[in-house]
C-alpha cells in the first residue's frame, strides 16, 4: 500500500474495513461451549474474538507474529527536552541490530520476529517549535514507509517506536488533538530533570500557539507536530487495518503517533499496556482504549506490545485448545 497524495491517505483513514463480524461472533459461540463458567476468562475471551474479526477467520491463530520498530530523530531534542542525546537513537538502533535491547529478549521470547525500521537519522526533524516537523512530502515518505514495513499474511502486529525527542512530539499531539496544553500531557519521559520538562513545556506551548491554524486536522497535526517514526506507525495502522492485521499499541508515543486516526481508525487495535509515563492513561480514556497489562513500564521500543503478545497467545491456546462441555463430559450450568 503507497500513498501518492495526503487525499488519498485521507481516502484510506475514511474507507475502513469493518472486519468479520461473522468470525467475531463464532468465537463467541464456542467459547459458550467451553468447560469454564460464561466469561470466566474475561478478556482472554475478547481479545480471541478481536484477533477473529480482523485476522478474518472463525479460528484466529498466531503463527506468524511481527514486531515493527521504528526509528527517527527530532529537531526538537536541540532545545534540551530530553535526559539523553539524539545520538542515542543511531546507537539503540546498533543495540537493535546486535541483540541487545529489551525488545529483542521480550520478541524472541514472543515468538515474534523483530524488524527496526530506521528513518534518516541523519537529518532530524525540524524544530516543530518554529516550523512543522515534516513537509508534505517527507510526512508522505514517511507514511509510506510505515506502510510498505507491513507484510499481508501477518496475524498480529506489535508496533514500536525509538527517537530521543519524541515523547515531546507525543505530548504535543495529544495536546493539539484533545486539549489541555503542555501541563496536561508533558511527563518525564526518559527522565528529564525539572528544568528538562520546564523546557519541554515551553517547547510543546509554543508549537501549539506557532500551528494554531492547523490543530482542527488531525493529519496536518500528525505532520506538523510529529516526526518519522510516528508517522511511520500511522502509516502502518493504516495499511495494517487494509491488510486484516491486528495491531498492539505500545505505550504513550506509539499511542499518540495513531491517535489522528480517531477511535473508529483504532478498532483494529488494542492497547497493549499502560506505561509510567504519566499522561498515558489520559490518552487511552480519550480514544476508549483499554491497556491489556500495567507494569510500569516507560520504555518504548515495542516492550510493552512485545509482552502483550503472550497474554494474546495465552488467550488462542485457550480457545483452542480447551475442551468443550461435550466433549469433556462435564454438566453445564443450568
Amino acid at each position: 500500500m503507497e500513498f501518492s497524495t495526503l487525499a488519498a491517505l485521507r481516502t484510506a483513514c475514511a474507507d475502513l474495513p469493518p472486519g468479520d463480524a461473522a468470525a467475531e461472533a463464532a468465537v463467541a459461540a464456542r467459547q459458550a461451549t467451553l468447560t469454564k463458567p460464561p466469561g470466566s476468562l474475561g478478556r482472554l475471551e475478547e481479545l480471541a474474538a478481536w484477533l477473529a474479526r480482523w485476522q478474518g477467520r472463525a479460528e484466529p491463530r498466531l503463527d506468524r507474529v511481527s514486531v515493527l520498530v521504528f526509528a527517527g530523530n527530532h529537531g526538537v531534542a536541540a532545545r534540551g527536552v530530553s535526559a539523553y542525546p539524539a545520538t542515542v537513537t543511531a546507537q539503540m538502533v546498533a543495540n537493535f541490530a546486535a541483540g541487545g535491547a529489551a525488545v529483542n529478549q521480550l520478541a524472541r521470547l514472543a515468538g515474534a520476529t523483530l524488524k527496526v525500521v530506521p528513518l534518516e537519522l541523519d537529518r532530524p526533524t525540524a524544530d516543530f517549535s518554529l516550523r512543522p516537523a515534516l513537509d508534505d512530502a517527507e510526512f508522505l515518505r514517511a507514511v509510506n514507509a510505515g506502510a510498505a514495513a507491513v507484510q499481508a499474511g501477518t496475524d498480529l502486529l506489535a508496533l514500536g517506536e525509538m527517537g530521543i525527542g519524541n515523547t515531546t512530539a507525543a505530548a504535543a499531539i495529544a495536546a493539539a488533538l484533545f486539549g489541555g496544553g503542555a501541563a496536561r500531557w508533558c511527563g518525564l519521559g526518559t527522565g528529564v530533570d525539572p528544568a528538562g520538562l520546564a523546557r519541554k513545556r515551553a517547547a510543546v506551548d509554543a508549537a501549539l500557539a506557532r500551528h494554531a491554524g492547523t490543530l482542527g486536522d488531525p493529519l496536518l497535526v500528525a505532520a506538523a507536530l510529529g516526526g518519522r517514526e510516528l508517522t511511520a506507525l500511522l502509516g502502518a495502522t493504516v495499511a495494517a487495518r487494509h491488510l486484516g492485521v491486528p495491531v498492539l499499541l505500545d505505550g504513550f508515543v506509539g499511542t499518540a503517533a495513531v491517535a489522528p486516526l480517531g477511535a473508529a481508525g483504532l478498532a483494529h487495535c488494542r492497547a497493549a499496556h499502560l506505561s509510567a509515563e504519566s499522561a498515558h492513561g489520559e490518552l487511552l480514556a480519550e480514544l476508549g482504549l483499554k491497556p491489556l497489562l500495567a507494569l510500569d513500564l516507560r520504555l518504548g521500543e515495542a516492550s510493552g506490545a512485545a509482552l502483550a503478545i503472550l497474554v494474546a497467545r495465552a488467550a488462542v491456546a485457550c480457545h483452542a485448545g480447551m475442551a468443550s462441555f461435550a466433549d469433556a463430559g462435564v454438566d453445564a450450568a443450568t
